[in-house]
């Protein structure tokens, strides 16, 4: 898998609000935060099934009610379409 060029990045984050890229460019991130530890503990369970099924995984933190996720392709040392699928399923679950 190939990263993205810079035009295909630019048009992903069009798609992808919340999202922010790296200042390498070679990852995206966003923070989410819930009503408290159980709603974010939830939301990171739902994350990891998705995470799984598409065998992609996140880097992430938890603190109480704030989920902080960074999405990056380590195999292609990039953002690639594998991150942007990711990052679009896990803002189906927000």
């Amino acid at each position: 898998m190939n990263p993205l060029t810079a035009d295909e990045r630019a048009a992903a984050l069009a798609a992808l609000p919340g999202w922010t890229l790296r200042d390498d460019g070679k990852a995206i991130s966003r923070s989410f935060a819930f009503a408290d530890f159980r709603a974010a503990f939830g939301f990171m369970a739902q994350v990891a099934l998705l995470a799984e099924k598409q065998d992609h995984h996140p880097e992430w933190a938890n603190v109480y009610n704030r989920v902080d996720i960074t999405l990056t392709t380590h195999d292609a040392n990039g953002l690639t379409q594998r991150d942007i699928r990711l990052a679009t399923a896990i803002d189906r679950l927000a």
